[in-house]
């Protein structure tokens, strides 16, 4: 019995000390083989189904009890740095749009709607958007917990922090601190078994389309992730360089290399925000900031969202034969990037606001949500690197509106961003 602990504590120790990048490459790899070789064994599908459902039952907890935590223990209000970000995040979902425009009118592109219609209710306009987000930001705070619908949370978070700011004892804030620090530790223990459950839905995804599924969409979907690397790469870099006038590659690739890889795997924003905290911490900054500002990005900044609603609803328009004009365009990238705000931080979650936007066009419901089932097939690709650059601006943007108060202030940046060693 001796032996076989120690060959079991041997193992798990040797598991956890490899990197999760590799781990998770391999649990990829062994997923493909599996689905090629038994694609009859729908058991190992179960791991994928375990772990995308402890991401979604977990993060909406995590995202109230981290927001209303912090606000319970700030000490002053949130200064100049937190409106800062807030522009930030907008500006760039915005411009993520209008890039998606732009790579929709020079690779247009279109589909084969040849999928079954899924029958769910999507917004039909701008006004029930608008609607909507209201009325999710006064739902039943247990309701929104329990669907996941992060603009309630986050409402309720922040009435809840700010209420306790005020009338908790030191000993309840230290209490609510704890609780937010055991919330995120079991999600950094689900985050760790993520190549169980990549291996699970590589499987899963594999064995129910074949691999057609890196083939059949394979100019939509370059026409996606093209899009979303000129952000990372080229239109978030610009914004942080005009606010920081100093190179920002240093701090883009790292939050692409230390964030975005994981959320690329994970494919949750919001389960991510362990990550991003963590990584916060290792750039210096401010936690009584960033631990409000990154779970608020975790909903708003929506970079990828905006993107796959504009190039998706560009595409039905194009199936259908409908002309999209320049203005039409650019009022279609307002609405993305304001959709894009309250997708969902989950996986998939901006592909149900592709029928809300092709509405605008006057593209039917059924049509529209046969584009949203294409977005589900291609999704294993599409919303990993959405939710990659989510994720990674995340920090991105909540570092360049800290390190531009420590230029104000004239402090010294991190050495990797210039600064001197210390």
């Amino acid at each position: 019995m001796k032996s076989i602990t120690s060959l079991v504590d041997s193992a798990v120790s040797k598991y956890n000390s490899t990197s999760l990048v590799i781990r998770i490459v391999i649990g990829l790899v062994i997923g493909l083989l599996l689905a090629l070789i038994v694609p009859q064994a729908q058991w190992i599908a179960v791991m994928g189904d375990l772990f995308v459902g402890a991401l979604k039952a977990i993060a909406p907890v995590l995202v109230f009890v981290l927001v209303s935590s912090a606000l319970a223990q700030g000490k002053e209000k949130l200064d100049s740095r937190f409106g800062m970000v807030l522009a930030l995040y907008l500006v760039s979902t915005f411009l993520a749009a209008v890039v998606a425009v732009v790579g929709s009118f020079l690779f247009p592109q279109t589909l084969v709607l040849d999928v079954a219609a899924v029958e769910q209710a999507a917004p039909s306009g701008i006004d029930e958007v608008l609607r909507n987000l209201l009325l999710d930001m006064v739902t039943n705070p247990v309701g929104a917990v329990a669907e996941g619908k992060y603009i309630g949370i986050l409402f309720w978070a922040a009435a809840f922090g700010l209420t306790m700011k005020t009338i908790a004892k030191d000993t309840t804030k230290r209490f609510m601190s704890d609780l937010a620090d055991g919330i995120s530790a079991i999600v950094r223990q689900i985050i760790n078994l993520a190549p169980f459950g990549i291996c699970g839905l590589v499987f899963s995804t594999v064995s129910g389309n074949g691999l057609s599924i890196f083939t059949d969409y394979g100019k939509l979907l370059l026409l996606l992730v093209g899009c979303m690397l000129t952000v990372a790469l080229v239109v978030d870099p610009l914004i942080a360089f005009v606010v920081l006038k100093r190179n920002p590659y240093p701090l883009v690739f790292r939050c692409l290399r230390e964030s975005g890889l994981t959320a690329f795997f994970t494919r949750s924003s919001a389960a991510n925000i362990p990550v991003n905290m963590e990584l916060c911490e290792d750039l210096g900054l401010d936690k009584e900031m960033y631990s409000v500002s990154i779970p608020l990005g975790a909903t708003i900044n929506m970079d990828g969202a905006a993107i796959t609603i504009t190039v998706m609803t560009l595409a039905a328009a194009n199936t259908v034969g409908i002309n999209v004009d320049i203005p039409s365009a650019l009022l279609l990238s307002f609405l993305s990037a304001l959709a894009a705000c309250g997708a969902s931080g989950v996986a998939g979650g901006s592909l149900l606001l592709i029928p809300m936007a092709c509405s605008m066009f006057g593209i039917s419901a059924d049509v529209a949500m046969q584009v949203v089932a294409i977005g589900f097939i291609i999704g294993v690709v599409q919303d990993s690197v959405e939710t990659a650059l989510n994720s990674s601006g995340d920090v991105m943007f909540a570092a360049t509106a800290e390190y531009a108060q420590w230029i104000k202030e004239g402090r010294e940046l991190p050495e990797f961003m210039g600064g001197k060693k210390k």
